[in-house]
């Protein structure tokens, strides 16, 4: 992708340029101009002869020189004409701002395929259509319909959406807060934010990469690029299309198709993504990264001149899952020795309403350079004799001398006011309320200890494919795609998954004898290509104490299953040894269009059917993921142990997750999966499956 020509051209042509301030041509060639790019710019209009001060030309290809940047902005059905126009200028980027694409109907689709085509065959970097266009303060380029440039920054934003783009400019305005780009993507035709993201990587003026999305089509490579790169700079997404309301409502608005919500926490998480859920979390989020050092632990000092938001702040803090950390014996002697005798010197640190700004810095300056502590909050509420200004400036100057990161939480309205015009001057992080401070440090500190990762080790395990292969060919073969319970215990069998001692029985005599042999309780359950859902039927039945019970059970499941089903092939009767197991968990695997095959983990009954309690992570997951997708379920602590029960064997569960992660990954043709109920037993028991489903894939595949 030439980003050189799309991001600092010398050159910019509008074509599409207009004399009426009530168009758009008219308000992207009067941004181009009033904000200060130093390059050439041509207007290109036929009806016209002079725009701005311009002189107009009829067409790109009358245009003297060369022209590095061509900003379309006409209507859709002369874009194309254009667009190979430009081509043979030899453009070397083109903004499209022109709506009416994927977006809108299938011919729309279908010129946006020929927009592509030609941007791949002429190699031109080719941004949108349907967006608003970009601006790079670094390079005064404000090639967009939005607002003024501003002054350089160093977060990059870019959004699918065109009008969120002038929202951001608005807000951002108004906190002082500055950009090192605005991009907006609109339909991704050409270019997509992987494209910008490898650019951004290596853009010294970048510091955070901020991204409004709505979907990431190719979610393989945006895990691998997003992986490497936030390794060394942080990126900010605000995912919208979460529900599935919000979902339909993107496909709509962009042509996008969304993807499982569930799949992109797994894969933001998983290369180390901060995800935000609204606006102003992505700016609270992004300018604490952009502004302060990384903390290297979660122990927080509270600085404050009130007793009550103070203790609001404790509060915030750990349910967040932060440390207000005790200082130590000395930090607590240097705050004794300078604060007056009712000040509180435990944590939150209270200098009293009536401390002044010289106090306030003093105190501050102990709690910075404390062995106790990570980072510092300073909260300040407007007392009768309080000056903001000067707490601001003693703020931000101490903040300078130590490495650790300082947000403020400045609580009030106009006698704060100022204080806070300084705060945002100086780039110290401020926040109105407790719980978005608390937030912003989680995040920090949540990205701190992922940049400190180790490297990912996915485990290998001996199997065996070959019946997997011969189970997935013969339903194939047969154009049944739901593979039931006793084919797909074959398949884990292979993987080396445990089961119940069992057998396929085909006569009474056979069901009884296994109960005989094995002794009692048993279940049984019908054994059908054709029957998935086998209580629908009739086809389970579990506690059978005696050969008499076993006998009735399969006579009249075989009449039941007759009767409901008669056209289903009716292997037999699987007839298993009843497990008495401790804790019933649910493994399961969804393959998402866009990341791959996202495995669940959670308890099972009512906290999957009616609590939801479940987990996911993206395949393949290494044994620390496990241990993670375990530990985030609300039900956690039952598998732990309570009230003086045994914990279960978490160790088998992650085992068999693992086993799982290898077989989806080995089989792409597997679409879902269900292990539900996996049985677990005491610690270093293990864990059996007890019934398991799985629906494979109509293309091709293994």
């Amino acid at each position: 992708m030439n980003f050189e020509k799309l991001l600092s051209p010398k050159s910019v042509a509008v074509i599409g340029a207009s004399s009426n301030p009530n168009k758009v041509g008219y308000a992207i060639m009067s941004n181009i101009i009033n904000d200060g790019f130093a390059g050439k710019v041509y207007a290109v209009n036929p009806n016209e002869s002079e725009i701005l001060g311009k002189k107009t030309y009829t067409s790109i290809n009358d245009v003297p020189g060369i022209v590095d940047l061509a900003v379309i902005v006409i209507k859709r059905n002369l874009v194309i004409p254009i667009l190979k126009e430009c081509a043979r200028k030899s453009v070397g980027a083109v903004i499209i701002i022109t709506a009416g694409f994927s977006e809108a109907d299938s011919e729309g689709k279908k010129l946006q395929n020929e927009i592509v085509q030609i941007a791949h065959q002429n190699k031109i970097a080719v941004l949108g259509p349907n967006c608003v266009g970009l601006i790079n303060p670094w390079h005064k380029l404000n090639a967009s319909f939005g607002l003024q440039i501003g002054r350089e920054g160093d977060i990059a934003i870019i959004s699918q959406s065109g009008a969120l783009v002038t929202a951001l400019q608005d807000i951002a305005s108004n906190s002082k807060i500055a950009f090192s780009l605005l991009a907006s993507i609109g339909n991704k035709a050409s270019m997509d934010e992987i494209d910008f993201f490898k650019h951004l990587k290596d853009d010294t003026n970048t510091n955070v990469i901020a991204a409004y999305l709505e979907d990431i089509p190719r979610g393989q490579e945006f895990m691998h690029v997003a992986e490497n790169i936030t390794k060394i700079k942080p990126i900010v997404i605000l995912k919208a299309g979460r529900t599935e309301t919000g979902a339909r409502a993107a496909s709509s608005h962009t042509g996008s198709l969304a993807g499982s919500d569930s799949s992109y926490d797994s894969a933001f998480q998983r290369c180390g993504v901060i995800r935000v859920g609204s606006i102003e979390e992505l700016f609270d989020v992004s300018k604490a990264l952009a502004y302060q050092p990384l903390p290297r632990g979660d122990r927080v000092a509270i600085l404050t001149n009130a007793g009550g938001p103070g203790i609001m702040m404790s509060d915030a803090l750990e349910m967040a899952g932060l440390k207000v950390a005790k200082p130590d014996k000395e930090t607590r002697q240097k705050l004794s020795q300078t604060l007056p005798p009712a000040a509180s010197v435990k944590n939150p640190i209270d200098v009293l309403g009536d401390a002044d700004a010289a106090l306030y810095g003093k105190a501050m300056n102990i709690l910075l350079q404390s062995n106790s502590f990570d980072s510092l909050i300073c909260i300040l509420t407007p007392q009768r004799a309080t000056d903001s200004v000067a707490f601001a400036r003693i703020i931000a100057e101490n903040s300078k001398k130590h490495d650790k990161p300082v947000i403020t939480c400045f609580i009030g309205g106009s006698k704060i006011s100022k204080g806070v015009e300084v705060l945002r001057e100086e780039r110290i992080p401020q926040y109105p309320v407790p719980e978005r401070a608390a937030g912003v440090i989680k995040e920090m500190v949540l990205y701190s200890r992922y940049k400190v990762r180790p490297m990912r080790m996915v485990d290998r395990f001996a199997v065996n494919k070959n019946p997997v292969i011969k189970v997935l060919k013969a339903y194939k073969s047969r154009e049944n795609y739901e593979v039931g319970e006793v084919d797909a215990k074959t398949i884990l069998k292979a993987y080396n998954f445990d089961m119940p001692a069992s057998t396929l029985a085909t006569t009474v005599e056979e069901a009884v004898g296994f109960g005989e042999e094995r002794g009692y309780p048993v279940v049984m359950k019908i054994s059908s290509p054709d029957i998935l859902h086998k209580s629908d039927v009739g086809g389970v039945k579990i506690g059978l104490n005696s050969s008499e019970e076993v006998e009735d059970a399969f006579e009249l499941m075989m009449m039941r299953v007759k009767r409901k089903m008669p056209e289903a092939e009716v292997r037999g009767v699987l007839v298993e040894k009843m497990v008495k197991g401790t804790r019933e968990v649910i493994l399961g695997m969804k393959r998402d269009p866009q990341f791959g095959p996202n495995i669940m983990f959670g308890l099972g009954g009512i906290f999957v059917e009616v609590l939801k309690d479940v987990t996911f992570g993206l395949a393949p997951v290494t044994a620390e993921e496990c241990y993670k997708m375990i530990e985030s379920t609300k039900s956690y602590k039952l598998l732990t142990g309570v009230r003086g029960k045994e914990p279960v064997d978490i160790d088998a569960i992650v085992l068999n997750i693992q086993k799982l992660s290898q077989l989806v990954m080995d089989f792409p043709n597997i679409e879902e999966i269900d292990i539900n109920p996996l049985m677990v037993g005491h610690k270093g028991d293990g864990a059996l499956v007890v019934d398991a489903c799985l629906i494979i894939s109509k293309g091709e595949g293994k």
